[in-house]
C-alpha cells in the first residue's frame, strides 16, 4: 500500500478542512475511531469486501476504496458476507445492472443474519437517473448509494453511513474536481493503475459512458509524474496509465500537452521499467504517438485499438469518427513502425441496420490487420443511447450467426499471430504462482500475452528472460533463461 498519512496527527475536535484531500483524510481517522468501537462491540475486526465490475478505471477506483476502508481499520475479506459489502458497478450493458440487482437480493438476507452489515453501491450504474429512485423504492436496506463524480468523497460518505440508520445517497450530475493522493491498497504490489483523465467527448452512439462519467478531465502532468515517482520508490516497476481516450489526454488544461508528451516523460522516470496504457481512440491516434512508442524500450508492445465495426456506414451509424480505410491505413503505419506490436482490439456485431454486407467489411478488417486477440459482442439496446432507439434493429437470430462466424475469424487469426514469437526469448514480469499448477509461474510479455513457466515464487513482481518454447493458442509454455 502506497499511503503516508499520519491519522494520530489529525485532530478530531477540529472543523473538518474544506481541503481536499486533506477533508478526506480527516473523515478516515473519525470513520477509524467508529470503526474501532464497532469491532469492540462485536469482539472481532470489521470486515469489507468489494465486488467490481467494468474497466480497469473501475478497477482502479476499487483500489482506492479498499486503501481507504484499510486505514480506517476495516480488515479485507473474501466473501460478500463482509459486515461492509462495496459494488462498484459497470453500466456498459443493461444486463449488468440487472446482475447487481439480482445481487443485492442476497446481500439483503445475509444482512438480517448480520446487525453490523452495511452495502454501498457506486460507480456508473449509479449515475443512471433513474437508478437512485429504485434503489431508494425496492431495495431500501442499501446504506450507501454514490456516483462516479464523488468517488473521492468516500471516507467522508462512510463515516456518514455510521452516523446514520437511513439511507445516504450523493449522486453529482458532474465535476471538474480531480482528487488523488488518497490511500490506495493496490492488487499488484509491482505493478499499478495510474489515472490520467476522466470522462468522454466522443459519445459514440451505443456508448453510455459520456452520460455516467461526464465529459474529459485530464489531470495536470506534473500530478501525474509525481504519483509515479511515488509508485516507483514503493516498488512498482510498471505503470497503466487510464482514460477512456488516452490519446486525447491533455487538451483540456491550460497549458494542453499530448499524450505523447506525457508518455515519454513517464517512460523516463528511474524505477519504471514498463508503460502501458487504456484505452485509444483511432481517431485521435497520432503520429507523434506512434514515433513515441517505436523509439522506448519502456512502452510495451502492445496497443488495445476499438475498431468497433469495419463497415464505414456502420462507423458513421456509430460516431465512430473514422472510416475502414482510413482505420486499415493506421493500423499497417503502426505495424511499419512497430513490427513487434499486438494489436488488440474491440468489435461489436448486429449493430442497428447491419447487413450482410456490413458484416463482411468487419470479417474483412480482422482477416487484414490479424490481431492478437478481440473483444467481441453481440449488440444489446443500451436504454438512454441514440442507437437504443434506431430502426432496423438486427434479428437475435442473425446477430447470434455473425457473432459465430466472427469469433471463429478472429480465434483462428489470433492463434497465429500469437505463434509468431514461438521460439523467442521475451522478457516477462511474474504476476503470480500459476493458478491450476502451483509448480508454474505466470507472467505477461510487453506484448500483454501470458508466458506460464517452473520457477522459484521468489521470482513474483520481477522482470526475466523466458523462451517461448510452445505457443498454446493464447499464451505460452515457456522456460527460464
Amino acid at each position: 500500500m502506497y499511503n503516508h498519512i499520519d491519522l494520530d496527527a489529525i485532530h478530531l475536535e477540529e472543523t473538518p478542512p474544506e481541503q481536499e484531500p486533506d477533508r478526506q483524510r480527516y473523515f478516515i481517522a473519525k470513520a477509524r475511531k467508529q470503526v474501532r468501537a464497532l469491532s469492540e462491540s462485536a469482539g472481532r475486526p470489521m470486515t469489507f469486501h468489494i465486488e467490481t465490475y467494468g474497466c480497469q478505471m473501475n478497477a482502479r477506483d476499487s483500489e482506492k476504496l479498499a486503501g481507504i476502508l484499510t486505514m480506517m481499520g476495516y480488515v479485507p475479506h473474501d466473501g460478500e458476507d463482509a459486515d461492509l459489502a462495496v459494488y462498484n458497478t459497470c453500466t456498459v450493458r443493461e444486463n449488468a445492472n440487472r446482475k447487481v440487482y439480482g445481487h443485492l437480493g442476497k446481500l439483503k438476507r445475509l444482512k438480517e443474519k448480520n446487525p453490523y452489515m452495511r452495502i454501498a453501491l457506486c460507480g456508473c450504474m449509479t449515475q443512471e437517473p433513474h437508478v437512485a429512485d429504485t434503489l431508494k423504492k425496492s431495495y431500501g436496506f442499501v446504506d450507501l448509494v454514490f456516483g462516479t463524480h464523488n468517488i473521492f468523497r468516500f471516507a467522508e460518505l462512510v463515516f456518514r453511513m455510521l452516523e446514520s440508520d437511513a439511507m445516504v445517497t450523493e449522486i453529482w450530475e458532474g465535476t471538474k474536481q480531480i482528487v488523488e493522493n488518497l490511500p490506495t491498497q493496490r492488487k499488484y504490489p509491482f505493478k499499478s493503475g495510474v489515472n490520467i483523465m476522466f470522462g468522454c467527448n466522443n459519445f459514440c452512439s451505443y456508448c453510455i459512458v459520456p452520460y455516467v462519467r461526464g465529459r474529459e478531465r485530464s489531470r495536470e502532468p506534473q500530478a501525474i509524474l509525481d504519483e509515479i515517482r511515488g509508485l516507483a520508490e514503493d516498488g512498482v516497476v510498471e505503470v497503466m496509465l487510464l482514460g477512456q481516450n488516452v490519446n486525447s489526454y491533455g487538451k483540456t488544461l491550460a497549458q494542453p500537452v499530448s499524450f505523447a508528451r506525457l508518455l515519454s516523460k513517464v517512460a523516463e522516470i528511474p524505477g519504471i521499467r514498463r508503460v502501458r496504457f487504456m484505452t485509444s481512440h483511432p481517431k485521435d491516434l497520432s503520429d507523434e504517438l506512434i514515433e513515441t512508442m517505436a523509439s522506448s524500450k519502456k512502452i510495451c508492445r502492445h496497443l488495445h485499438l476499438p475498431v468497433q465495426s469495419g463497415s464505414t456506414r456502420i462507423l458513421k451509424e456509430m460516431n465512430r469518427g473514422y472510416t475502414k480505410e482510413s482505420y486499415l491505413a493506421l493500423a499497417a503505419k503502426i505495424k511499419r513502425a512497430i513490427p513487434d506490436i499486438a494489436l488488440t482490439t474491440d468489435i461489436i456485431v448486429g449493430f442497428p441496420g447491419e447487413t450482410d454486407e456490413d458484416f463482411l467489411h468487419t470479417l474483412d478488417v480482422v482477416e487484414e490487420v490479424r490481431y492478437s486477440s478481440a473483444f467481441t459482442f453481440q449488440y444489446s439496446k443500451r436504454s438512454g443511447t441514440p442507437a437504443a432507439v434506431m430502426e432496423d434493429q438486427v434479428p437475435e437470430d442473425v446477430v447470434r450467426e455473425r457473432f459465430s462466424r466472427l469469433l471463429n475469424t478472429v480465434q483462428d487469426l489470433a492463434k497465429k499471430e500469437c505463434a509468431r514469437w514461438e521460439g523467442t526469448i521475451g522478457q516477462a514480469l511474474v504476476e503470480q504462482v500459476n493458478v491450476q499448477d502451483s509448480s508454474l509461474l505466470t507472467g505477461r510479455l510487453s506484448n500483454n500475452l501470458l508466458v506460464h513457466f517452473p520457477g522459484d515464487p521468489a521470482l513474483i513482481g520481477k522482470i526475466v528472460d523466458v523462451r517461448l518454447a510452445a505457443c498454446k493458442g493464447f499464451y505460452y509454455m515457456g522456460e527460464m533463461i
